[in-house]
């Protein structure tokens, strides 16, 4: 099995499209290998799968935790989504940029998120259901946001006005956040 993975304009962040075979009876894809993915530059161990389902419109995000910060692996089984990462890592040349990729049940495309960046997503079909991996726990006294419509940021959502949660419409603007909260951006060296 062949896959494709290339760089988002992100460093660290990838875009995998899967080896599908399809026939008249469907289609088989694996969805994870880690000797593959290892090979292909994302070394991240996985210890939780997720699973959110929504509907037209819904916007979820930007998230994100710091402590225990999780790396995602990211796909869509049913209808599409827009989603977005966003380089939260304080010092980074890349601080505060996006980047973004339209992942489907019909594409089959996934998205490798690293530690230290935002993630969120918005609904551009009837339904959704977006699956991803997580290489830590979910950890509510680590979870961060940052609101979805920052205007430093000005990521351009495809959906005009997005069903967002109480939650997410109180996040703070990404200059507005502790720096201290942040991750911190580390030059590796070799």
């Amino acid at each position: 099995m062949v896959m494709k993975v290339y760089e988002a304009d992100l460093g660290g962040v990838f875009v995998i499209e899967p080896d599908v075979f399809e026939d008249e009876r469907g289609c088989f894809l694996e969805t994870f290998h880690s000797d593959r993915y290892l090979a292909s530059g994302i070394a991240s161990t996985f210890c939780q799968d997720n699973l959110s389902i929504s509907k037209a419109g819904v916007l979820r995000g930007l998230h994100f935790q710091n402590p225990n910060a999780q790396a995602k692996l990211i796909y869509v089984t049913l209808g599409e989504v827009f989603d977005v990462v966003v380089d939260v890592r304080w010092g980074s040349p890349t601080f505060g940029q996006w980047a973004s990729v339209y992942l489907s049940g019909k594409n089959k495309r996934q998205l490798y998120v690293p530690e230290g960046f935002a993630h969120g997503f918005c609904v551009t079909s009837d339904t959704a259901t977006l699956a991803y991996k997580c290489s830590d726990l979910y950890d509510p006294g680590s979870e961060l946001s940052v609101l979805w419509n920052d205007a430093d940021i000005a990521i351009d959502w495809p959906v005009a006005d997005p069903v967002v949660s109480e939650k997410d419409l109180a996040a703070p603007r990404l200059k507005d956040l502790d720096r201290d909260r942040l991750p911190v951006y580390a030059l590796l060296t070799q």
